[in-house]
């Protein structure tokens, strides 16, 4: 146990951001760089080292959460490291883009604010790489057996550096210009800067994996010249088939799917691009959709210089305290302010777009929405309620629904799909096809980053197994763990 009574005597303090005034000027992480460190030890010290953990059960990844909080506290920063890479490839991810269900299921949450799991996580991390601690791990021998993996988000990724460590020979293909998937071009550098993903692959290019980029497997090669290419394919493609809103006026100009707009803003920062074709500057802007990729065009927009920025979402505003419906351990809907929310704009709840207004040149003008509230089980629009708000960019961020189904990569493999449209897939992750397995959104849907990188350890472990028939990689989920997913 780090300190007995730390979690009497030390209150709950978090990484503190950047002045508002300040970040929106730039695309720099939003966090006031060096402030957690002189606070990290006494946090890490809270942690109760419960004799049951559950913030174990939180994290699909089965972290060593009260392990490293241990080693934090004590400051000893190579041991915590080792912990926490045993559970997890890509900590600095994580700590910086997860929304922290650990922390929901933390046991002091239960009346106290919780440990602050996931700043002692990225201030792990972030002093290991300083440290040059993290290195590359090469396999000792060769298995002389090769996989495919095809999508480079973080459940492609975390399948390929676990394949490659066993001593298989790997190779990750994506379509975009560069590797990273979501990471790399949906999530804003505000969030998390590039740097951190390019150490990343240089460490993986080092212990053996290759990369292939601009290859869309369906379009580029077939199904069929992948698996005669290789031994085992791993699909890690995600769920990029995004959910439309198909209302009157959808066809005007000026109204994009959120991963239309965000991409650019990210290749402006990789030096791609001047300025974004997609740009809020000096423009009315109306986000549709209220979770984490709703936020992202929120930063986006105050970042592009917009001249307001409103939220919407159909679902009534959470509630700042767990609902009853939601008791601790589980995850809770709440209330969030984000980075984004933090630097302006309105966020307006329950209410429903109906259709969208444009110009003379076929630009939108106007968005037309209408309240609603739930009636027997049914949201159900109020009469009287109408009313319109000027929008001359709309972004929708309201999920994804499912693989891609137009690059043929689904057909040609001629794998199986779920009741909820993902691939099918069994206990090792395998599919249908023999040597064919599927790891992350592609086969769980629409998750979080630690979801995404548990199924990537898991996958790994399954097609270990099928080219070796054994396997010592550590699985810490199976698919059917599915009902404990947030």
């Amino acid at each position: 146990m780090a300190d007995p009574k730390g979690f009497l005597t030390t209150d709950r303090e978090v990484a503190r951001m950047r002045p508002v005034s300040e970040r929106v000027k730039d695309w720099n992480e939003v966090y006031e760089p060096g402030s957690l460190l002189p606070i990290i030890s006494k946090q890490a010290g809270r942690c109760m080292d419960c004799g049951i953990p559950f913030c174990h059960n939180g994290c699909p990844l089965g972290n060593l959460i009260p392990e490293w909080n241990d080693y934090a506290y004590r400051e000893d920063w190579a041991a915590a490291s080792e912990r926490l890479h045993a559970t997890n490839n890509f900590p600095e991810f994580t700590g910086r883009l997860c929304p922290a269900p650990c922390e929901s299921a933390c046991v002091l949450g239960i009346n106290q604010p919780a440990v602050t799991i996931k700043n002692v996580e990225v201030t792990i991390i972030d002093k290991a790489w300083d440290a040059g601690m993290v290195t590359p791990q090469p396999p000792e021998r060769l298995s002389g057996k090769t996989v495919a993996v095809i999508g480079s988000g973080p459940a492609g990724l975390a399948a390929a550096q676990q394949l490659t460590r066993a001593g298989h020979t790997v190779a990750v293909y994506e379509r975009a210009d560069r590797i990273g998937g979501l990471l790399r071009y949906g999530i804003p550098e505000f969030k998390m800067e590039k740097r951190h993903i390019n150490r990343r692959i240089e460490q993986m290019r080092t212990e053996g994996t290759k990369f292939r980029t601009e290859i869309e497997i369906g379009r580029d090669i077939t199904a069929g010249q992948l698996r005669r290419r290789y031994d085992a394919v791993v699909i890690a493609a995600g769920a990029t088939t995004a959910r439309d809103l198909p209302v009157p006026g959808r066809e005007l100009n000026g109204i994009h799917q959120a991963m239309e707009y965000l991409p650019p803003a990210n290749k402006v920062q990789e030096g791609d691009l001047t300025v974004s074709p997609i740009s809020a500057e000096g423009k009315h802007v109306v986000v549709i959709g209220g979770g984490d990729t709703g936020a992202d065009c929120v930063g986006t927009a105050h970042r592009q210089g917009a001249a307001s920025v409103t939220q919407l979402e159909i679902m009534p505003q959470p509630g700042e305290e767990r609902a009853p419906h939601q008791p601790w351990p589980t995850f809770p809907m709440l209330y969030k302010v984000t980075s984004a929310h933090e630097e302006g704009g309105e966020r307006v709840y329950s209410v429903s777009t109906t259709r969208f207004e444009g110009d003379e040149n076929g630009d939108v003008q106007w968005l037309h929405l209408v309240e609603v509230g739930m009636k027997d089980g049914k949201l159900e629009q109020k009469p009287g309620t109408e009313r319109k708000i000027p929008a001359q960019l709309v972004t929708l961020a309201m999920g994804f629904t499912g693989v891609d189904r137009e690059n043929g990569l689904v057909e040609q493999f001629g794998v199986e799909l779920d009741e909820r449209g993902n691939i099918a897939r069994d206990a090792d992750y395998a599919t249908n096809v023999d040597g064919v397995f599927v790891a992350g959104d592609a086969g769980r849907g629409q998750s979080l980053i630690v979801w995404a990188i548990a199924e990537g350890r898991s996958a790994a472990r399954g097609v270990d197994r099928y080219l070796t028939g054994g396997s010592s990689l550590h699985a810490p989920i199976k698919p059917t763990d599915r009902a404990l997913a947030v």
